[in-house]
């Protein structure tokens, strides 16, 4: 499986009532089928997973995987910080058609090293589906290292690692390691054009939520060799990109759409809505990009 290129870490779209707005959500997928994305991530940290019950999971999986209907690749969100709901997880990925997983390291009960690679193994060997390891410190207190993603190598179904560590030379080292034979995918949107000057191939994005067209212009100018045109959008999106982080994700991103029409709807709690001041700043930065505000 060849993962590169934009992949979209989509919203879940909730109603006012606080279910699934499913008419929503399939007219998200549509809007970013629509701009060119290489593919969608439903039901990751940006899809609010930790607040959606096992059925609602699974309902947003079979959503994404109908309305892209092989157009896009869809990478369903199959994490958990208990590896047998992960192995249910992607069964059910993989049983409704799914072309990957993410899967992200166990967090709050912080295994050790070998207890991550055991954790992403027991997957590998028990469902036949490519994976996309996910490493995020700032969520999980775990730091997947370079050594163990190198170990994980040997299994042919683990194809790709999102790196949202925030460290250009982690980065480096698992590309050091693991050459082309792991495709990198950046988890953090600043950081994607560096991720991709150090080996990255892609990014699996928040910001793209809203403008997946610069971000897909970036990666293509890249690609292409242009470095001149890649740098000046990777600056030119920078601002945005940052907005996006200003509250906890996908507190931003959410609002960020309500304001400009698209309907992510409310949050769920844990999570609350973005303070009057954040929300003015984000507003302004809408404004500075073309974006209309509601």
């Amino acid at each position: 499986m060849v993962l590169r290129g934009c992949y979209v870490a989509i919203v879940t779209p909730f109603a006012e009532n606080g279910g699934l707005h499913e008419e929503a959500l399939r007219s998200h997928i549509e809007f970013l089928i629509g701009k060119g994305v290489a593919g969608i991530v439903p039901c990751g940290t940006t899809g609010e997973s930790p607040t959606l019950s096992w059925e609602e999971h699974n309902r947003v999986v079979d959503i994404a995987i109908e309305q892209a209907g092989g157009r896009v690749q869809v990478i369903a969100g199959a994490g958990s910080n208990n590896t047998a709901e992960s192995l249910a997880a992607a069964r059910h990925a993989r049983e409704i058609g799914a072309d990957a997983i993410l899967s992200i390291t166990p967090y709050y009960n912080r295994p050790t090293q070998e207890g991550l690679y055991q954790h992403f193994a027991a997957t590998a060997r028990q469902v036949e589906i490519p994976m996309v390891v996910y490493n995020v410190p700032s969520r999980t207190s775990v730091n997947l290292l370079p050594e163990t993603v190198e170990r994980l190598c040997e299994f042919k179904n683990i194809v790709a690692v999102k790196e949202a560590s925030g460290s250009i030379v982690q980065v480096s080292e698992i590309h050091r390691r693991c050459g082309d034979r792991l495709a990198i995918l950046s988890g953090d949107d600043p950081l994607t054009l560096p991720i991709l000057a150090c080996g990255g191939k892609g990014v699996i994005s928040v910001v793209a939520n809203i403008e997946p067209g610069k971000l897909i212009a970036m990666i293509d100018a890249f690609s292409a060799g242009d470095l001149s045109k890649a740098l000046a959008l990777h600056e030119e999106l920078l601002p945005l990109s940052q907005s996006m982080f200003i509250e906890t994700n996908p507190i931003p991103v959410k609002t960020a759409m309500n304001l400009i029409g698209m309907k992510a709807g409310p949050l769920r709690l844990p999570l609350t809505s973005m303070s009057q001041r954040n929300k003015a700043e984000l507003t302004s930065v809408l404004q500075k990009y073309g974006f209309p505000t509601l």
